[in-house]
């Protein structure tokens, strides 16, 4: 089987949502953690309003703190051209862009329509480019949304299309609110693959309804070449409501390691970040493999 691209967002999108704020250091040490495990793109923080995501006002802090590494590619969350200028202003490699596919979300989430969202993020994609840096956007709310419910999918293959044109790094599918099944993942992977050329496709899912390790398994048969998983299972969105957490990173490794599908990240070093990003938390995490353990275990081996 062909390898898989794992995207860590624990230190974003896993914190993102935590009501008591992770000071800068311990930030920099789940990064840090995940690098010396093997993970090399990582997104880092999002540089966003402060007032509406708290946990992220210290983006410029972690940027400057982080090693230099030509090696791993740090990722930063935008959503308009203010942010893409702040994050452009640190070490930042890539810059993450986001189109939304319901008018609804995409209101709540970043003052846009879903159709302005999506000049928005091309237009980021370009200052990426002009920069000399890369430029990535994610279709958020692309299976469900928390307002209007079911989104259509010629939608969202529309929005993928558009997207295209300014030539993105990928483009990620993303089910914010965790209520897509697999044969919704399957069908639209293939969709969206066939109007976007050679531009890979990426997959973000949530496991709020159990669902999200299937979808991620779903995403890779049908073509998506980089998931993204948060350690532990952390996350939430500060603008979905009963968005939990991302599929756990432990638990996604164990599932593609068992099926012969290479991820170059050693899974026992991401168990051990896990149980000290639990200590950090003080409260256990979704992550079952972190509790369980991997197989076989290593007293099995010697």
């Amino acid at each position: 089987m062909n390898g898989v691209e794992i995207i860590e967002v624990g230190a974003r999108d896993g914190l993102q949502n935590e009501p008591d704020i992770l000071p800068t250091e311990k930030k920099v040490a789940l990064i840090q953690a995940a690098i010396a495990a093997g993970v090399r793109r990582i997104e880092t923080a999002s540089f966003v309003n402060p007032r509406r995501v708290p946990q992220m006002a210290d983006a410029e802090a972690v940027m400057e703190a982080l090693p230099d590494s030509d090696k791993v590619t740090y990722i930063g969350l935008v959503l308009n051209e203010r942010g893409a200028e702040r994050a452009l202003a640190t070490r930042v490699h890539e810059l993450g862009a986001v189109a939304v596919a319901s008018d609804s979300f995409a209101m709540r989430n970043q003052g846009q329509t879903s159709f302005e969202s999506i000049g928005i993020a091309n237009a980021i994609v370009g200052m990426a480019k002009a920069a000399g840096r890369s430029g990535q956007v994610t279709i958020s709310a692309a299976f469900g949304c928390p307002f209007e419910g079911e989104i259509d999918p010629d939608h969202v293959v529309a929005m993928a299309e558009a997207l295209a044109k300014a030539g993105p790094r990928e483009i990620g599918l993303a089910d914010t609110i965790g209520v897509a099944v697999p044969s919704q993942v399957k069908a639209l992977v293939t969709r969206v693959q066939a109007v976007i050329g050679n531009i890979p496709i990426r997959a973000h899912f949530h496991n709020t309804r159990n669902t999200g390790l299937a979808n991620a398994w779903a995403a890779y048969e049908a073509g998506a070449v980089t998931l993204d998983s948060s350690l532990g299972g952390l996350g939430g969105c500060p603008f979905a409501p009963k968005a939990t957490g991302n599929i756990p990173t432990e638990d996604l490794l164990y599932l593609l390691h068992r099926s012969g599908v290479a991820t170059g990240i050693d899974l026992d070093a991401m168990i051990e970040a896990g149980q000290w990003l639990t200590g950090i938390m003080g409260r256990p995490l979704p992550a079952m493999v972190t509790k369980a353990g991997n197989f076989p275990p290593q007293t099995a081996l010697a």
